[in-house]
């Protein structure tokens, strides 16, 4: 698909062709103008007939094929400028489509976040619940330990032994 650029360029050769060969329609015409109404006097009227045929044929033949270059040629720059119409229209779609997904690319990171911060708040949630149930585990987990660790101790008696009257008494001090 040719681009903007290489369409105008040949719409501006195609225009340029048309003035040349527009040019040469109006100098065509002005010479046969000249040779129908200007001769007439100094000619007879079979040479001149003769001569005039022949250049007027010869002329409306040239005539014909300018008329008809000209017409394919206004018709190719009609093509053209529909052309550049719709790859300007197309360029202008690309280009609001090019600035749409920039701006989608540029706001990605803070959709991200947004979308990561939400899908946090339940797994936040769930350990701050967790955090709690862990210290009411531990704070039960001690006072377990501590009742298990009171019940369990061996109460030690120290049991002296008994002393008996009859048997050897051991030395005091008296005040004697």
């Amino acid at each position: 698909m040719p681009t903007v650029e290489l369409l105008s360029e040949e719409i501006g050769q195609l225009k340029q062709e048309l003035q040349q060969k527009d040019l040469l329609v109006q100098q065509l015409s002005e010479e046969l103008f000249r040779l129908i109404k200007g001769n007439n006097v100094f000619v007879t009227p079979q040479e001149v007939s003769h001569q005039h045929q022949e250049e007027l044929l010869a002329l409306s033949h040239k005539l014909a094929a300018t008329e008809e270059k000209l017409s394919r040629s206004q018709d190719q720059m009609e093509e053209r400028e529909l052309e550049a119409v719709e790859l300007r229209k197309t360029c202008q779609e690309l280009t609001d489509r090019a600035r749409t997904l920039e701006q989608v690319v540029q706001e990605l990171p803070q959709v991200y976040r947004a979308k990561f911060a939400e899908r946090m708040v339940p797994i936040k949630n769930k350990i701050e619940l967790l955090q709690k149930e862990n210290r009411q585990l531990h704070m039960e987990l001690q006072s377990l330990s501590y009742r298990l660790a009171i019940r369990s101790k061996p109460q030690k008696r120290v049991e002296l032994p008994q002393m008996m009257n009859n048997g050897p008494s051991l030395p005091g001090f008296s005040n004697a």
